[in-house]
Order: structure tokens, then sequence, then C-alpha cells
């Protein structure tokens, strides 16, 4: 029987093939939204076998950013100068060019290539819409968000779990709707996302311009 668990282990060992260098930080956020991916694609009743596939694909999702580690270290205390680097929006290609060949299925490697990409259209690095995204993309780019706000960052301290909801509300043009609200109903039920990374309650941060070119993309 597959097992969250035994997802983690592999995606970690694969991530240990690749590079050798301190992935904690990539890893932690990876979890959480592993974590979440996985409860979404169980609460919508998808078979065991691809609630696991995208608990892969949640932990490996970012690994294209360290490719990009010459970029953005330093520079996370600016978020616009994060934005306007064009290198950046290369991530989800870089890692999914790293991952081919390592023996993933093609439904974890397109969720991890399409994991930016919004429901209207807005998205990179195709601008895919609606149904044309994949659905573990389209699983994966409602965790993502939500592991991203809730999260502390060097310039911001996480929002709380309130605000949280209510910068994706605002954003909804980016998300499947049938996903969001399992999404919402995860969050509702089982607060998973007080997991590994936790969300503060109250941080006194608002909007804060996260969504900084009005995509909904960190």
């Amino acid at each position: 029987m597959y097992t969250l668990g035994a997802a983690r282990i592999d995606a970690v060992r694969a991530t240990e093939r690749i590079l050798e260098f301190d992935l904690s930080v990539e890893l932690n956020h990876g979890i959480v939204v592993s974590n979440l991916a996985y409860a979404v694609a169980s609460e919508m009743g998808l078979e065991e076998s691809v609630c696991y596939e995208l608990a892969i694909a949640g932990m490996l999702h970012d690994i294209g950013k360290l490719k990009l580690t010459g970029y953005i270290d330093g520079r996370e205390q600016d978020p616009l100068l994060i934005e306007e680097l064009k290198y950046v929006r290369m991530h989800s290609t870089l890692g999914y060019e790293e991952l081919k060949g390592q023996g993933y299925s093609d439904f974890v490697l397109e969720s991890i290539l399409y994991h930016h990409e919004n429901y209207d259209g807005s998205g990179y690095p195709s601008n895919l819409a609606g149904e044309e995204i994949p659905l573990g993309a389209r699983i994966l780019r409602v965790c993502d968000v939500f592991a991203a706000l809730s999260s502390d960052r060097p310039y911001r301290s996480a929002f709380d779990i309130h605000t949280v909801m209510e910068l994706m509300i605002d954003e909804i043009k980016n998300f499947d709707m049938e996903i969001f609200l399992a999404f919402q109903r995860v969050i509702h039920n089982t607060r998973i996302a007080g997991g590994p990374n936790g969300v503060k309650e109250k941080t006194g941060n608002r909007y804060e311009g996260h969504f900084t070119k009005g995509d909904g993309n960190p």
C-alpha cells in the first residue's frame, strides 16, 4: 500500500541524487505542499496511487529553484526585485528538465512543469488555461500558494490563516474552483497546515503587495 511517508522518502532520496548541498529550506516548503496535495487529492476522491504521485510532485515541485540560487540569494528582502528577474520563472521548466529520466511518471513531471499555470491563463510557462492545465498542476497551484503565504519569509512574517484565505479568494481566478473547495474543506477539517511550517494565527501583516503582478505568482 502506498503511504505518504514512502513518498517523502523517495522524493528526498531523489533530490539527494541530483544535488549535493543543503536542501532544508526547499524541503520544508515541499513537505507542506506535499501534505496538502495528498490531502486535497484524497478529499477529491482520487485514487490512492494519484494521491501518492501528488505527494512526490509536491515535495519536488520547486527543485528548479536550486538552479537559480545565484540570482536569488541575498535578494529575497526585495520581493519586487525577485519578481522582475525573468529567470525565476524558469524554475518549473528547469525542475522538469532536471527530473526527466529519473524514473518519474509523466503525471509527476507535468504537475511540476505546470504548477505555476493559472486557471484564467495568466500563469507560466505556457499560459495554459482551465482544463488544459494538468490536474496535478492545478492541485499543486492551490497548495503552493497557501504554503508560501502561510510561511515566514525574509521580508515578512507568515500571514495568519484567515488572511491567507482572504488573499486566495481575492485571486480565485487563478484556481480551479472544484479543487479550491476541496482545499478549503481540508484546511477547515484538519488544519493540516499546522504541521512542519505551521500557520501563525496573528502576525499583523495584511496584503503587503504579495501578488506583485496581479497574477497570483509569488
